[in-house]
């Protein structure tokens, strides 16, 4: 727990993560308070860096802010969603942009790659998660649902996707009350947030086929255990809950 490093910036840190090789650090900042939007990447064997606070690398983002990266395969590249629902690929040696698609209608807040990271899932304000192609950015396959959708994951041993999620409760009193599919069951005050559970659906097929109740609140983030025989879910309610599947869900077959 012994604080290596630290490097100060100007404004709030919405993402962060290492390379493949754990070599090199990037990390997002905010657009606030008149400060743009930066992704910054520093190299950990050049200890000036840290020292002086002066990153190899800074690109700026000017139209839209990120709110979700994550690397790309090998650390070539990172994938970076914005607050618009873009989705951008930048080049981790010249910074320059790669690739671009707007897949999303509202911002992304999550991106989660495979194992393999062959692919990459997206969470969107939208209602909507979806996969891609980590290197050509293919669209590939959506999972919809009837709230935003915070987090998303894939499994690491089958062909499964969680998704969590729900309506934020300042929103409650703006929007529809009607049982969404992340709602484990209605509230008995209209203006309460209902319940909200995370959702499994098969990665090809696109369909639900389980749910979880247990949270109060919406889901904020969700994730497998690398060996696929559990995961964990955080939220609104200030609970990180850690399921473990029963003998069932490793036999169970999908009737498509």
């Amino acid at each position: 727990g012994k604080q290596l490093a630290l490097v100060k910036t100007s404004s709030a840190v919405r993402t962060c993560g290492f390379d493949f090789g754990g070599n090199i650090i990037m990390f997002s900042t905010d657009k606030q308070m008149g400060y743009q939007c930066f992704v910054s990447f520093f190299d950990l064997r050049d200890p000036a860096q840290i020292e002086n606070n002066e990153p190899y690398m800074k690109i700026p983002c000017s139209d839209s802010k990120i709110t979700s990266a994550v690397w790309g395969p090998l650390g070539e590249f990172i994938i970076a969603g914005h607050e618009s629902g873009e989705l951008n690929q930048f080049s981790a040696k010249s910074g320059e942009q790669l690739s671009n698609i707007k897949e999303h209608t509202k911002q992304i807040n999550d991106i989660q790659t495979s194992r393999d990271m062959t692919m990459f899932i997206t969470a969107s304000k939208d209602n909507t998660a979806k996969l891609f192609d980590c290197t050509s950015l293919e669209h590939l396959k959506t999972f919809r649902t009837e709230r935003p959708v915070n987090s998303a994951a894939l499994s690491p041993i089958f062909d499964h996707v969680v998704l969590g999620g729900g309506q934020e409760a300042m929103d409650v009193t703006t929007t529809s009350t009607r049982i969404g599919k992340f709602e484990a069951r209605q509230a008995p005050c209209d203006n309460v947030n209902p319940l909200p559970s995370p959702r499994f659906f098969h990665l090809a097929f696109e369909e639900e086929f389980g749910r979880v109740k247990g949270h109060f609140g919406p889901i904020n983030s969700v994730a497998f255990h690398p060996d696929g025989k559990s995961y964990s879910s955080g939220g609104e309610d200030g609970y990180v809950r850690i399921h473990y599947f029963d003998p069932q869900y490793f036999e169970f077959e999908f009737e498509a």
